[in-house]
């Protein structure tokens, strides 16, 4: 054979083999995807729920108006510390000083009557003790002047006399009796006007009183909304009375935050919690949770479930109330504050990260598993509520391919969670990207890509 005869046929094999190689790795390219991927591993976790609220003093109180008038002195200033039972402020009380002295005046004449009449009561029993002593006497002149008579030894007017001054003496006890019962009426009058006297002081001193306002406990004046001269009312039936200024204790601070119905769950009394104020940046302040709402809020009103009288399909949140532990001395009521509470710890447990997790339905992973043994998938009977059971697991690199492994799960962390059942430590799986986790199937094909991504330029 020519020599130019071999120089073409093996460049003829040479180009088949190129379109041979060519075609097979383009066929191995055509189906290959890119991933991310990080590793199983043990560390330590803490499931970790965040919720944001404000500051509040665990005691406080808003000190109303208690009754009508104007304000003639403010003792306090917003901000001072007082003590309890200290002035704070003093309303116009010439009208209810003025009842309280004639009701004070009124309750002593009424006890000087009663003195009187108490007297009085004595000295009528004292004439009835002398009426009787002189009916008993002028009864026995005349049973004496009876026997006397019979016997012819007195005359008639003498014995008509006596009998008329039985009579007569008789009568007296009567009368007396009338007085006593007449002194005994005047003294319960005189004691009942006592006793009501007595209740208009207690009612006009309590008036009085209401014009003066004291604090309940020690704390801080934190508002104080009102100003000398300005006139303030009660609250009657739907209409609020006059907030005169809040005094809060800021003794015990706490951070009153709202956390997700989703949440609520995992929150327990005595969790700790790291809270942060906006106020006071790069500080972080330590707490308990020590109080733990029954009731749901709906976020967009901020009222209570049990308020309303209509159901609500909107977001709902829980109030949790979390006591500082340390407090700074200069706090204020009404910071924002983000509380951070710990509601789970794992020590040395195997986790992955988070975005690791995906769902596939079991029909998905049947069809992949039908294309390995169609003749098995096909004989076997179709249930459409189980084809239609979502499982939850990873995609696992295993001889570069991804394969979905169902997995039990734990406690989640900020970035991690735990797995309980399903992987070994050192197991790659695959993290990203999000289309990718989405979209892949059982058996792809991938590479793997773990540098870090560039960011997109911006469109003009």
């Amino acid at each position: 054979m020519k020599t130019w005869k071999k120089v073409l046929i093996g460049i003829g094999v040479a180009l088949v083999l190129v379109i041979i190689v060519s075609i097979t790795v383009y066929q191995s390219h055509k189906n290959l995807v890119t991933v991310q991927t990080g590793k199983a591993q043990k560390q330590n976790l803490a499931s970790v729920v965040s919720a944001s609220g404000e500051i509040k003093p665990k005691t406080y109180v808003n000190i109303g108006a208690n009754a009508f008038g104007k304000i003639v002195k403010l003792h306090v200033r917003e901000g001072d510390r007082v003590k309890k039972g200290q002035l704070l402020a003093q309303l116009e009380n010439v009208q209810s000083a003025a009842d309280v002295n004639a009701t004070r005046a009124s309750l002593q004449a009424s006890e000087t009557d009663s003195v009187a009449a108490d007297a009085g009561m004595k000295t009528a029993m004292a004439d009835l003790n002398r009426a009787k002593s002189d009916e008993v006497r002028a009864k026995l002149d005349y049973e004496r002047a009876q026997g006397l008579y019979r016997d012819q030894l007195i005359a008639k007017q003498e014995y008509d006399a006596k009998k008329a001054a039985w009579e007569s003496a008789d009568a007296g006890v009567a009368q007396a009796q009338a007085r006593v019962a007449q002194g005994k009426a005047q003294k319960d009058s005189s004691d009942k006007r006592i006793t009501q006297n007595s209740a208009n002081l207690t009612r006009v001193s309590d008036v009085l009183r209401k014009t003066t306002y004291e604090a309940p406990f020690d704390g801080v004046i934190t508002n104080l909304p009102v100003r000398e001269g300005e006139t303030v009312v009660i609250g009657i039936q739907n209409s609020p009375g006059s907030t005169l200024m809040t005094l809060a204790d800021m003794s015990v601070i706490t951070s009153e935050v709202k956390v997700d119905e989703t949440d609520i769950v995992n929150v327990k009394l005595g969790q700790l919690a790291d809270v942060t104020i906006d106020a006071i940046p790069r500080k972080i302040f330590h707490g308990t949770v020590t109080e733990i709402g029954n009731n749901a809020i709906v976020r967009s009103t901020g009222v209570a479930t049990s308020q309303q009288s209509s159901t609500s399909q909107e977001a709902k949140d829980f109030k949790v109330v979390v006591t500082l532990a340390d407090p700074p001395p200069d706090l204020r009521p009404g910071l924002s504050s983000t509380a951070k509470i710990t509601t789970a710890t794992r020590s040395s447990v195997l986790s992955i990260p988070i975005q690791a997790l995906t769902i596939r339905s079991r029909a998905d992973l049947e069809n992949k598993a039908s294309e390995k043994d169609s003749v098995k998938a096909a004989s076997a009977p179709i249930d459409a509520a189980k084809q239609k059971e979502e499982i939850q697991g990873v995609f696992v690199i295993r001889n570069q391919k991804a394969e979905f492994v169902p997995v039990d799960t734990g406690i989640s962390g900020t970035t991690d969670i735990e797995i309980t059942k399903g992987l070994q430590e050192s197991d790659e799986v695959i993290t990203g990207s999000y289309k990718v986790l989405r979209t892949l199937k059982p058996g792809t094909s991938v590479k793997i890509d773990n540098s870090a991504p560039k960011k997109e330029e911006e469109s003009n």
